[in-house]
C-alpha cells in the first residue's frame, strides 16, 4: 500500500491548485475514493499538453504561457538533459523535428545515430549540446502539415530550461491570481541513466530550488517507465507520481531487464493495483478509456476508469486535439485533415466516462468542454 504521505500529496496539491473531481450528472461514472482537496474539491484538470501546442510550437515559453492564459490548470514540460547536465523542455532528445538544428552548418558534424529505447534514430541529440549551444537554436513547429498556422512562429523562440518554465509558472500564477501547476515528464530515463545524465536528481534539484518539492506544491511527475517512479516513491518524493501507459508496447526499463510485463499488463485491474503501490495516478492513451470501433467511430467506455479508481488512482488520459486527423471518424467535420472537428463532443464523452482530467493541445477547448460537463451537458446521441 502507498504510504500516508503519498495520499496527502495528492490531496494538498489539488487543494492548492485545482481540485480533482466534479460532482457529475447522473449519467457519469459514480464517485470514487481518490483523495480530494478541501473546499475546492470537485473540479477536473485541464492539462496543457506541451503548453498550448495546438497554437504555438510545442515546449516553448510562448506555448506554456498561452496555455495558462487559456485556462489550463497545469502546463506539461517534457524534460531531457544537455551534455552539461541541465534539464530542457523537449518532447524528445532528438531535436531535428522541433528545432532548426538541421539548418545550422556549425552543428552539421553533430548529426549521429543513437539507439534510444531499442530504436535506432539518426539526428541531433540534446545530450551532444551544451546549454549554451542549445540556446543558439530556435524552435519550429513539429507538425507543419497539420498546423501550418503555427509555422508563423518558427524561429522566434529558444529551447527553454526547466528552471525557466518554473519561473514562468510562478509569474503567471501571481498575475492570473490562481496557481498554475507543472506536470513534468522525464523522457527516456533508462537511456539517460546509461550515459550518466540521470534526470531524476536534476529534476528534484530544480523543483527544490523553485520551492516546489513540498506536499502542497502544484506538481505531478510522470513517466512511461516504472523503475524511476518507484525509486522516487521510495526516496520519499512528496509530490504525486503518475504512471503513463500506452495501448501497445512495454515500459523500456522492463524490457531492458528482461521483465515481460507490458502496458496491457499494467492496465488490468491487478496491474493498476500494483501501480497504486508507488503512484497516485495513471495517464492512459485515450483509446484505453474509450476505444474506436472498426470503422473508426468512437466506441463505448471500457472498465479502465473504474478499475483505476478502485485502486485509488487518478486518471488523466492523453492526447486530445481539435483537428480531424486526430478525431474519431464520426466526429470529423469538413474535408481536410487539418480542419477542426467536433472535439468538444469527444471530450464530453471522456468526462462522462469519469476521467479526472485530460491532456490537450488546445486548452481553451478543454476548458469549454469541462464547463459544459459541469453544467450537465452530455455528448449528443449518435
Amino acid at each position: 500500500m502507498r504510504r500516508t504521505h503519498r495520499r496527502t500529496a495528492v490531496l494538498t496539491a489539488s487543494a492548492l491548485a485545482v481540485p480533482l473531481l466534479v460532482t457529475a450528472p447522473a449519467a457519469a461514472a459514480p464517485p470514487h475514493e481518490v483523495p480530494r482537496g478541501g473546499e475546492t474539491a470537485g473540479e477536473l484538470l485541464v492539462i496543457g499538453h506541451r503548453g498550448a501546442s495546438g497554437y504555438r510550437p510545442e515546449h516553448t515559453l510562448a506555448s506554456y504561457e498561452l496555455a495558462a492564459r487559456m485556462g489550463a490548470d497545469y502546463i506539461e514540460p517534457d524534460v531531457v538533459s544537455t551534455s552539461d547536465g541541465v534539464l530542457v523542455a523537449r518532447h524528445e532528445n532528438e531535436i531535428s523535428g522541433t528545432t532548426d538544428v538541421a539548418e545550422r552548418p556549425e552543428f552539421a558534424d553533430r548529426r549521429t545515430t543513437r539507439t534510444i529505447d531499442g530504436v535506432e534514430l539518426t539526428g541531433w541529440f540534446t545530450e551532444d549540446f551544451t546549454l549554451e549551444e542549445l540556446r543558439s537554436l530556435r524552435a519550429v513547429e513539429r507538425l507543419p502539415e497539420i498546423r501550418e498556422e503555427n509555422t508563423l512562429y518558427d524561429g522566434l523562440y529558444q529551447v527553454p530550461t526547466l528552471d525557466e518554465v518554473l519561473e514562468l509558472r510562478a509569474e503567471l500564477s501571481r498575475e492570473l491570481g490562481r496557481e498554475i501547476g507543472v506536470y513534468v515528464e522525464t523522457k527516456h530515463p533508462t537511456y539517460f541513466d546509461g550515459i550518466d545524465l540521470s534526470l531524476e536528481e536534476l529534476l528534484l534539484a530544480d523543483l527544490r530550488e523553485a520551492g516546489l518539492d513540498h506536499h502542497r506544491s502544484p506538481v505531478f511527475i510522470q513517466s512511461f517507465e516504472t523503475a524511476n517512479l518507484q525509486e522516487l516513491d521510495q526516496a520519499g518524493v512528496r509530490v504525486p507520481l503518475v504512471q503513463l501507459l500506452s495501448a501497445s508496447g512495454a515500459p523500456y526499463d522492463l524490457v531492458a531487464t528482461g521483465d515481460d510485463r507490458t502496458y496491457a499488463d499494467l492496465s488490468t485491474a491487478e496491474g493498476l493495483a500494483d501501480v497504486a503501490g508507488y503512484a497516485d495516478g495513471v495517464g492512459p492513451e485515450k483509446a484505453q478509456v474509450i476505444p474506436r470501433e472498426d470503422d473508426g467511430t468512437l466506441g463505448e467506455p471500457t472498465g479502465f476508469v473504474d478499475d483505476a479508481h478502485a485502486a485509488g488512482l487518478l486518471v488523466h488520459p492523453y492526447t486530445f486535439r481539435n483537428e480531424n486527423t486526430f478525431l474519431p471518424a464520426d466526429l470529423r467535420d469538413g474535408g481536410a485533415e487539418d480542419d477542426y472537428g467536433r472535439a468538444i463532443e469527444e471530450q464530453l464523452a471522456f468526462w462522462e466516462a469519469g476521467v479526472d482530467g485530460l491532456f490537450t493541445d488546445n486548452p481553451d477547448t478543454g476548458v469549454v468542454s469541462r464547463e459544459l460537463f459541469e453544467e450537465g451537458a452530455e455528448r449528443p446521441a449518435a
